[in-house]
């Protein structure tokens, strides 16, 4: 993931906010926290290449309010939205406003490491095709997609970190 981007990661779970930074540190891997969909608005970057990862239940606006108000105001950041209460008509109503992805609580580390870094490199538009493979890719999804030796590399950065 480029250097400039940043995932920012919307969740009133206080110790969900922090587990998700926490993982996306140890991954090398920019992020910024938010306690409300209103505090990620007042903050909202004006350029700069990143995801926002948004809890669909907060107090306040909702995950699926914000990403219909990212869209109204043009914001090209994707989003990805994360809910400890999916349903099949929650995701589709998420993926119809917009969301890059839906993520059920709880989830595999390396499900958002991968769906973060997708969408970022997505929105970014830098595309590469992987001989053999005949996915589009960008050239730092090639690199971030060493994600089948990520489970134990975060391991023993997280080690190295606490």
């Amino acid at each position: 993931m480029s250097h400039d981007s940043i995932v920012h990661v919307i969740d009133d779970d206080d110790a969900m906010r922090h587990s998700m930074e926490f993982l996306l540190r140890t991954a090398d891997i920019r992020a910024q926290t938010y306690e409300s969909a209103d505090a990620f608005l007042k903050a909202l970057p004006k350029t700069g290449a990143g995801c926002v990862i948004t809890d669909v239940r907060m107090p306040g606006m909702s995950g699926l309010e914000l990403l219909r108000k990212l869209k109204e105001m043009a914001v090209s950041l994707p989003v990805i939205v994360i809910t400890g209460h999916g349903d099949v008509p929650l995701a589709v109503e998420a993926m119809k406003s917009g969301a890059a992805d839906f993520i059920e609580k709880p989830f595999d580390d390396e499900a958002l490491l991968t769906s973060g870094t997708m969408a970022t490199l997505a929105a970014a538009g830098d595309r590469v095709v992987l001989p053999g493979a005949g996915q589009l890719l960008t050239a730092a999804t090639a690199a971030a997609l060493d994600i089948s030796t990520s489970a134990a590399e975060y391991a023993k950065r997280a080690e190295a970190v606490t």
